[in-house]
């Protein structure tokens, strides 16, 4: 495997142990990167490792310190660092198993990929990966990676299985706080149904490789047509989509994205009768037509 481990070690489930390596499941996207430039000469900034009262440094003067109190430091060496013993450098210990369903996917961090280490491991990890996929759990553990203890979930994965590192509660806010000024209103049953329409016209299977950041693309147009501009300054103004507020345009809008399909299925609603308008007033009755009086007989 050409890739380089994120991390060797070995699961361990009560008396079991299995040696594994962790690689990174994802990597950096296509991006576009910027660099601070001084105008009037056109020359990139550069930052220096600077002390107060001293000026520049050398980066092998540099330790890292921990500051107890104001101006106060505590100072360490990376070797020093790096002995701090702590099981979970080397060992993962399935603790719990959950469902999956139970983990909120607020907590979800990233993941990696599982393989057993050599030959020797492959027979139990397999019977721990066919566990995990009969049983529909999750097994949940701490592992320290990089200078930090995380919480991490794993889960069968094809042939392999996936670690996902997840956040610790105190990382994650609480959604309540955000959600608590929405209504807890009904919606509509019309609108209901028209919104779960639309969205089983768009329902198709899921294919990464067809999205991509446009954003990305927009910058580098922007950058070539900057460059054949000369400098000159180049601002889009497309103006901002108006959205309708009331149910009125909700249900319009849910039948054009529809492409009236479901037009004629979906019952009309009543129309209102149409009143006078308030500053009218009623229109004069004209007086009848009055009757010639009757002939008298001689």
């Amino acid at each position: 495997m050409a890739a380089r481990a994120y991390w060797q070690g070995q699961i361990r489930l009560a008396l079991v142990s299995i040696p594994v390596e962790i690689y990174s499941a994802t990597k950096s996207g296509a991006a576009i990167s910027f660099k601070q430039i001084h105008e009037p000469s056109g020359q990139p900034i550069h930052y220096e490792k600077v002390v107060t009262g001293v000026g520049p440094v050398d980066t092998d003067e540099i330790m890292k310190g921990y500051e107890v109190s104001k101006g106060e430091y505590v100072l360490l060496q990376q070797d020093e660092i790096d002995a701090v013993k702590l099981e979970s450098k080397k060992t993962l210990e399935l603790t719990q198993f959950v469902d999956a369903s139970e983990i909120d996917v607020l907590y979800y961090e990233k993941p990696y990929f599982v393989v057993p280490a050599d030959d020797l491991a492959e027979e139990a990890f397999i019977v721990l990966r066919e566990a995990l996929r009969q049983s529909k759990k999750v097994g949940l553990g701490q592992l320290a990676m990089r200078g930090r203890e995380y919480v991490v979930s794993l889960k069968p994965c094809g042939r392999g299985m996936v670690l996902e590192t997840l956040r610790y509660a105190d990382e994650v806010h609480k959604a309540q706080g955000y959600f608590r000024e929405i209504p807890d209103d009904k919606p509509d049953p019309e609108l209901l149904d028209l919104a779960q329409a639309l969205i089983d016209k768009k329902t198709a299977a899921f294919h990464p490789q067809e999205f991509h950041d446009r954003y990305v693309d927009a910058l580098k147009d922007l950058v070539e047509r900057k460059r054949k501009a000369k400098g000159e300054t180049i601002i889009e103004d497309k103006g901002e989509t108006k959205s309708g507020s009331n149910v009125v345009d909700l249900m319009a809008a849910l039948k054009k994205s529809m492409g009236g399909a479901t037009a004629d299925k979906t019952p009309a609603r009543k129309p209102t009768a149409a009143k006078p308008p308030a500053d009218k007033a009623p229109a004069e009755k004209k007086p009848a037509a009055r009757k010639p009086p009757a002939k008298k007989r001689a």
